[in-house]
């Protein structure tokens, strides 16, 4: 069975006094090729039909394609903020992957249009976040705010190595992102 995001984490959150929490999530962790890209999410807990407004906002790796195309301008339109960042295959190489998914994660943080006050990572904790920071491991599958940051990172990177798949056909990059 699979789990649902729901909001629990994100309330638990709010009822110490945090009112900005970022979901965090990255894609392309594991690939031989392309960068790795985070996705920062702020949603509006303040609204009473969150959970319903983005039904179907799951952990990206249990949606298909259409379906996370789909859910994206829905997240974007939902929430209060959207940030992407990455980190290139060169700087992968050079400083080491776990190093550059902290590093597109502060990007993405930073491309929010509204500063949080508080962080919810998937996955293990990351060092060098200055802000409060729960690190779930499966936390796509937990937390909705990690769920929608899950599915703007992998249709950001979906796209990326689309359009790398258009220049370097021979390596079906479409296919295997």
């Amino acid at each position: 069975m699979t789990a649902t995001a729901d909001l629990r984490h994100e309330y638990a959150l709010a009822s110490r006094g945090f009112t900005r929490i970022a979901g965090l999530d990255e894609a392309g962790r594991g690939a031989w090729a392309g960068p790795v890209v985070a996705g920062a999410v702020i949603l509006p807990l303040e609204r009473f039909d969150l959970a319903h407004a983005l039904h179907g906002v799951n952990d990206s790796k249990q949606l298909t394609p259409a379906e996370r195309e789909t859910l994206l301008p829905l997240i974007v339109e939902t929430a209060v903020a959207v940030g992407v960042g990455h980190a290139s295959q060169d700087e992968i190489d050079a400083r080491g992957i776990v190093a550059a998914t902290r590093q597109a994660m502060q990007r993405a943080l930073d491309a929010l249009a509204v500063a949080p006050d508080a962080l919810l990572v998937d996955g293990r904790a990351l060092p060098g976040f200055t802000l409060p920071c729960l690190a779930l491991v499966r936390g796509d599958q937990q937390s909705l705010s990690i769920a929608a940051a899950s599915i703007v990172a992998k249709v950001t990177r979906d796209h990326f190595m689309d359009s790398l798949d258009e220049v370097f056909p021979q390596y079906g990059f479409r296919e295997h992102k």
